[in-house]
């Protein structure tokens, strides 16, 4: 099996919590398929923290890691969405939605404290799954490979 016949996954849902500065961050890490499954994720966690101010999200799908997209949800352009996507391309990651709630916490952190926040937010959802298999044999670095077909 060489690198070609390969992509890097999760295999379940993972969650992480980053606060700063009084603000929250509740990132959730979820394995898909479809366009179908993000879309019912993104309305069951906008429900689900419908009181929160932002519900940033990113994702990737498919083997060759070309169907993405990276949302804002009204935080400034660039602060959230692309955070969040660069901690999944820097994993090269794909069949994953990290969603990220943010509540705010009274403090502005401005649009650089934003972007580190978001993508420290995202790593936690990606660190919480890659805790949750640190000896597993058929993982690279925690993640789960999947041949290609």
């Amino acid at each position: 099996m060489t690198a070609e016949d390969t992509y890097k996954t999760i295999v379940e849902p993972s969650e992480g919590i980053y606060t700063e500065k009084r603000s929250k961050f509740i990132a959730i890490a979820l394995p898909v398929r479809t366009l179908d499954e993000i879309k019912a994720h993104l309305e069951t966690y906008q429900k689900k923290y419908y009181d929160a101010r932002h519900v940033c999200y990113a994702y990737m799908l498919g083997a060759a890691r070309k169907d993405f997209r990276a949302n804002d949800n009204g935080e400034p352009s660039g602060t959230a969405g692309k955070p969040i996507l660069g901690q999944i391309n820097s994993n090269e990651l794909t069949d994953i939605l990290i969603i990220v709630v943010r509540y705010f916490g009274v403090i502005k952190l401005g649009t650089s404290g934003l972007i580190v926040a978001y993508k420290a937010a995202a790593a936690e959802a990606r660190d919480a799954f890659k805790a949750k298999y640190p000896n597993r044999s058929d993982f690279q670095g925690a993640w789960l490979l999947y041949r290609v077909y």
